[in-house]
């Protein structure tokens, strides 16, 4: 047995023995009673790092789904009978699938943990919890103008933490602020924590303020993850999502989605650039199909990883748990990994070019994208032989295309497209 090392960090020999012991169907107990860990840990540990290697291939997660004789009108949200599959090797102990004999027959979500991919995870966490500050720069001039005139009446570190838990910092990393003149700012000194002459920070000083971003969203939603779904289940509808605008501050903010298999896109008005108005906007896109076109046209969305597109479980799942939709996120700085929106942006581009105000344009409500988004989509296109994406959709999905249809999108006839910004002026 391992020497007992509970408060130390599970090393890549530590996670090969985890990994070995799931492979054979070791309890959480067992393994943690090797490493000298407790097992909590073990749990914790399996939890974070395992990989979805495999996607349920039923329309739904319900464990009576297979021998249901309602199957073929399968609706969970609406179903009395519908019960979550949940499997104790999976969901319990001990956590993942790695060597279920039952692996093969089994078609609902399947869970493995991966021992060098779970160490260079905890690795890259490890580095990036060490880098910079974590704060922005204007959060750090609100605490530091908070705690200046503390620290002028003579408090220390401990007093102020003590006496204002709103700071929701702890004590040490108060100093470590304050050694490091994370405070400059708001004048005050590494030195003695008494008052100093305020100086301006250097634009590189103001680059290590940085929040640091929660990446859990990204597990198992990576590129990469995106490539070996699509090898393990090739026939499968995908729509990019991603966002148009000029003026980040302001707005209107378009969400845009293309339904890749025909060229089509489509796009949604918002006021305000969230990861709830987007969330909204997949919600929207949902309530105009119906879920049952939803789940048959929307099997993978892939977008990029702006700070609007980070809440992935509400994209993929509805309110009850049951999953809609799978996500996946493009790797940073790489556009063309979803090419087919970036050239329908370009369209858009000819009706709303940058550095324009896109309100005086005209694009002040959803009336006015619809408008737009029909000519973008009965114009032409190489890729598609010389067919536009309202004729593509409208011969291989035209269920599809009426919902589209009734929402406001309408053909256009070829020689009265217009892709100038004067389309949208009233």
């Amino acid at each position: 047995m391992a020497e007992n090392n509970k408060n130390s960090h599970f090393t890549l020999q530590d996670r090969q023995i985890i990994q070995t012991g799931i492979h054979n169907g070791s309890k959480k107990t067992h393994i943690a009673s090797i490493l000298g860990k407790d097992k909590s840990s073990i749990g914790k540990e399996i939890k974070k790092h395992r990989k979805l290697n495999h996607k349920n291939t039923y329309p739904t997660d319900c464990a009576k789904y297979p021998r249901c004789s309602s199957k073929k009108s399968c609706n969970p949200e609406s179903c009395l009978n519908y019960s979550r599959f949940r499997c104790s090797r999976r969901d319990r102990s001990p956590g993942a699938c790695n060597g279920c004999s039952k692996y093969t027959h089994c078609r609902y979500d399947k869970y493995f943990y991966y021992a060098d991919e779970a160490h260079k995870e905890y690795k890259a966490t490890l580095v990036d919890s060490r880098v910079g500050v974590n704060l922005t720069y204007s959060e750090a001039k609100k605490l530091g103008d908070a705690i200046k005139p503390l620290i002028d009446q003579g408090h220390s570190p401990y007093q102020i933490i003590a006496g204002h838990p709103e700071f929701d910092i702890c004590e040490k990393t108060l100093y470590n602020y304050i050694d490091g003149n994370i405070f400059q700012m708001s004048g005050i000194s590494n030195i003695d924590l008494r008052r100093k002459t305020s100086r301006k920070m250097t634009k590189k000083q103001k680059a290590s303020f940085k929040k640091r971003q929660d990446r859990k969203y990204l597990k198992g939603r990576t590129y990469d993850d995106y490539k070996k779904y699509k090898e393990e289940n090739p026939i499968l509808n995908i729509v990019e999502m991603d966002t148009v605008y000029n003026d980040g501050s302001n707005g209107p903010f378009l969400q845009t989605f293309e339904f890749v298999d025909y060229g089509f896109t489509f796009s949604l008005y918002h006021d305000v650039k969230t990861s709830d108005e987007m969330v909204l906007g997949v919600d929207t896109l949902e309530e105009i199909l119906g879920h049952e076109l939803f789940v048959r046209h929307v099997q993978i969305m892939l977008t990029d990883r702006g700070s609007e597109f980070t809440d992935a479980e509400g994209f993929e799942k509805l309110e009850n748990g049951s999953r809609r939709t799978r996500v996946f996120y493009c790797d940073p700085m790489q556009s063309a990994q979803k090419a087919e929106l970036e050239n329908s942006h370009r369209e858009i581009r000819y009706i709303c070019p940058k550095n324009n105000d896109l309100r005086k344009l005209g694009l002040t409500d959803q009336y006015a994208v619809n408008l737009m988004i029909s000519h973008v989509n009965s114009f032409p296109r190489e890729s598609l032989k010389g067919k536009s994406p309202i004729e593509m959709m409208k011969f291989l999905a035209p269920e599809l295309y009426k919902k589209f249809e009734s929402y406001g999108i309408q053909e256009i006839e070829k020689d009265k497209v217009i892709l100038k910004p004067y389309l949208l002026k009233k």
